[in-house]
């Protein structure tokens, strides 16, 4: 039987996993939970989707099972595999049985010779597993029909052995950059929250979670330094992974004062800022003003 977490200490089990979540996010993964829907998760690259789903398996001491979605994804890659080899090396051995072809083909099609992936293997676990299906908009539209049925009645269906239907229901989070539109079918079929960056509080909070060691001081003035960023008009917005790599990288070289440091601060831009193009907007004029802003 699935374990339910309490509506009001879902927050609070979620941050206990290593994320803070708004009060929206955490109703939004309560009802997934209430409901055994699945919860589709939109938002920038590096607001933090993929994490939800880390920190739910976490949080229910539960099997993450990964699905990435790219263009070209197939059944096979995604539900199930035959192991060729081995049906190879079974007919050989049977050579010498003289079987009837229809007594070989049933022996080489059992589940003796399947390979399970993903989504298989995800509705047969003896305990919900939190599936992860990440970046479904770079899989194929064909792949996200394929979806339904499985988000639908958690049930996939294999020529050779029949209908499977889900031992026990995944909790199932879908993420996407919106990098193409979803089908209504597959909206219709989730729950559905927008993840945006975290504001200022909340991003600090982050810090700290992963970092009790640094100084709440410090962890707020890079969340306000991280926002002011965000708002310069870069080709690529530092995630909060980003956040935690700059946080890991000042605490590591003992900063404790951003204002101090202004020569550090704009050294250690790497870690926020991924491309040429940003790389040239950032200088060292434009980070002394956003530090002089946020610090």
């Amino acid at each position: 039987m699935r374990h339910h977490i309490p509506r009001d200490r879902i927050a609070d089990r979620l941050a206990a996993a290593g994320y803070i979540p708004d009060r929206d996010l955490a109703t939004a993964v309560w009802l997934m939970e209430h409901l055994s829907r699945p919860l589709l998760l939109e938002g920038e690259a590096g607001v933090g989707k993929t994490e939800v789903a880390l920190a739910l398996a976490r949080a229910n001491d539960a099997r993450l099972i990964r699905l990435q979605c790219y263009e070209g994804l197939d059944q096979n890659a995604a539900l199930y595999e035959w192991n060729y080899q081995r049906q190879l090396l079974a007919i050989k051995a049977r050579e010498t049985h003289a079987d009837a072809a229809d007594v070989v083909e049933d022996h080489i099609f059992s589940e003796k010779f399947l390979l399970e992936r993903p989504l298989l293997s995800s509705i047969r676990q003896p305990k919900s597993p939190v599936l992860l299906i990440d970046e479904v908009d770079r899989a194929d539209e064909e792949f996200e029909a394929f979806l339904l049925e499985l988000l639908s009645d958690f049930q996939v269906s294999i020529p050779e052995l029949g209908t499977i239907r889900a031992t026990t229901i995944p909790h199932v989070v879908l993420t996407s950059n919106g990098t193409r539109e979803l089908s209504d079918a597959l909206r219709r079929r989730c729950l559905y929250h927008y993840v945006d960056f975290p504001d200022v509080e909340r991003e600090a909070r982050i810090i700290t979670a992963r970092m009790p060691d640094i100084d709440v001081d410090l962890a707020l003035q890079i969340a306000r330094m991280v926002e002011a960023i965000r708002k310069e008009d870069l080709r690529k917005s530092p995630g909060v992974a980003e956040t935690l790599d700059w946080a890991a990288a000042l605490a590591g070289l003992g900063i404790d004062d951003l204002r101090a440091e202004p020569e550090v601060v704009f050294e250690t831009m790497m870690c926020l800022i991924k491309t040429a193009e940003d790389k040239s907007r950032m200088t060292r004029e434009v980070s002394d003003r956003l530090l002089g802003k946020v610090a």
